[in-house]
């Protein structure tokens, strides 16, 4: 697995381009860094700026663009809604693959000592890489702001973890951190009221409101017997929110940032910023999120939306990035295109559909018709397959729809999201197929000069050859699992798709016969005969398990359909 960190540093300029593209240019320019998402906002006079790659580039990039926003922002003159305290206000790392909190924490405490030294900033260190527990949390290591910043540096208790330690006006300070994945979300209201967008932040965030007597917005403040200000707990745990005016849109936002997703997802923040707002007589009308979302936060709550609804979650992952889209009107102020908002999309240049599923029906095949050796019937057999598993998954949705059957809904939708596994793997395999041809192919053409060359090019060819049997009886697997729903949906589903379900039966036979074929002839070059026999037994096994399979939801789709 890649080791991959993300950086989201947050700047203290959001309306002079030109100072943004010199910052985030020169991101760009370190070698093995990705940048990602670039989100300026004039009202808060800040851009968040989104980059990754492997540990070492990403502390690369983050003392380039530290340095870059010490020659460019002058703290002295900044205005803007956003909290801020510098110039680079802070520079969160992010764990994304193949590194550990523990590990990321170390790399920020690394990152907080070389823009201390190199660039000469004022760092704080905070969340997983603060340096005690008072500093753990980003809003008491930023209180009172850029404005508060003399005073407090004066302070013995709030001396910066790295560098000076007197007050710089053109720089500020630095909060550094290493952190789980935070989604900065904003919800729109139908207000130009601040103080009512803050009362509903109030409401939903977790630190909630300070107590007051008598009505709750006048009285006096409430004390506990040390003297100590007295909150009410907001609804979400995991949540920072405040409510703000955005000039640019004309409209009033409840600001959030949800720390962990696991305890307060996207979906839910939505929700319960809407309840609170009905409640006081506003109105959500959308929201927006800056910078980057990871694609679970956006298939949970496709799914949650759909389930409100009563209706199949067994969609593919589009359509439920769709329904997460229109229900929480992410596309109001600006379209949301997945593949520039959604990490892991980002990341690899879309959703991972491979080359050749990612054809049209007549490009796929007219690519198999070709003089090319690939795509041949391996990955003719999972693309086969593939419709197979999309049948029964199809009658599962249906099912699910069917008037008369409302309470039924979450049966088939359970065997739905089933099915959309089952297709969406084969779907995988068509490419797998190809690529595993291609690794033969690759190690044919390694060197074979000396005894060493022609030694490595042999084990090379094994290992290849092994792959090429395996991707196939994974075909076998995947597309034995599939009647299973195909038996099912013939059994149960609804009896005028009966028919589709047995063309799924019959899809997966085929699928299972022509991937059989491709093991027996990928086997012919395994030297392992002892490892070849098991593959040639876990091959039989599947043949003869679809072939009573089949049999018997052809009975039954025989019954059905008589």
């Amino acid at each position: 697995m890649d080791r991959i960190l993300e950086c989201v540093p947050n700047f203290s300029e959001g309306r002079n381009p030109r100072i943004i593209q010199q910052i985030t240019d020169a991101i760009a320019a370190v070698d093995g860094v990705s940048l990602l998402d670039i989100d300026p906002g004039a009202a808060t006079n800040r851009t968040v700026v989104t980059f990754a790659g492997s540990p070492e580039a990403v502390i690369e990039g983050a003392v380039v663009a530290g340095r870059m926003a010490t020659e460019l922002i002058d703290m002295s003159k900044h205005e803007g809604e956003h909290p801020r305290f510098g110039g680079m206000d802070v520079c969160p790392l992010v764990p994304i693959s193949g590194v550990t909190m523990e590990e990321t924490a170390e790399y920020a405490r690394k990152l907080g000592r070389r823009l201390a030294e190199e660039v000469g900033l004022s760092i704080y260190l905070y969340e997983h890489a603060a340096s005690r527990p008072e500093r753990r949390n980003l809003a008491v290591v930023r209180a009172g702001e850029y404005e508060a910043l003399p005073d407090r540096l004066k302070d013995p208790e709030w001396t910066p973890d790295f560098g000076p330690t007197e007050f710089q006006p053109r720089t500020g300070a630095t909060a550094v951190s290493a952190r789980n994945f935070l989604i900065a979300y904003n919800v729109n209201l139908n207000t130009t009221s601040s103080r009512r967008a803050n009362a509903v932040a109030f409401d939903v965030r977790e630190k909630g409101r300070i107590k007051r007597e008598g009505d709750g917005l006048t009285g006096q403040i409430v004390k506990d017997d040390s003297g100590e200000t007295v909150w009410i707990p907001g609804k979400l745990k995991a949540v920072k929110g405040i409510g703000w005016y955005i000039e640019e849109y004309g409209v009033c936002q409840v600001s959030m940032n949800l720390t962990d997703t696991e305890v307060t997802p996207l979906h839910l923040a939505f929700d319960e910023t809407s309840h609170s707002a009905e409640s006081r007589g506003l109105r959500v009308t959308g929201s927006e999120l800056v910078g980057l979302v990871p694609l679970q936060a956006m298939l949970d709550a496709g799914r949650y939306f759909l389930s409100k609804q009563s209706r199949s979650i067994g969609v593919s992952d589009a359509e439920l990035i769709k329904i997460a889209v229109r229900s929480m009107g992410l596309d109001e102020l600006a379209p949301f295109n997945p593949d520039k908002k959604i990490i892991e999309y980002v990341l690899r240049g879309g959703d991972g559909t491979g080359r050749l599923a990612g054809m049209s029906l007549r490009g796929f095949t007219e690519e198999t018709a070709s003089e090319s050796p690939a795509p041949g019937g391996g990955s003719v057999s999972a693309a086969v397959g593939a419709f197979g598993a999309a049948l029964g998954t199809m009658v599962a949705n249906l099912s699910s729809h069917k008037r008369g059957w409302d309470t039924r809904w979450e049966e088939f939708s359970k065997v739905a999201e089933h099915g959309k596994a089952l297709h969406e793997e084969l779907v995988h395999l068509i490419d797998a197929d190809t690529e595993a041809f291609d690794r033969i192919m690759a190690a044919w053409r390694l060197p074979q000069g000396t005894d060493a060359e022609e030694a490595t090019q042999a084990e090379a060819l094994q290992a290849a050859t092994r792959h090429a049997i395996e991707v196939p009886l994974r075909v076998m697997k995947v597309a034995c699992d599939s009647m299973e729903i195909a038996k099912q949906m013939a059994d149960f589903g609804m009896e005028a798709s009966a028919s589709d379900a047995g063309v799924g039966a019959l899809c997966a036979r085929m699928a299972i016969r022509g991937a059989g074929l491709n093991v027996r002839i990928n086997g012919a070059d395994l030297t392992d005969k002892k490892q070849l026999a098991i593959y040639l037994a876990q091959a039989e096994a599947f043949e003869q398990q679809a072939k009573v399979a089949e049999e018997q939801i052809l009975a039954i789709v025989a019954q059905k359909i008589s």
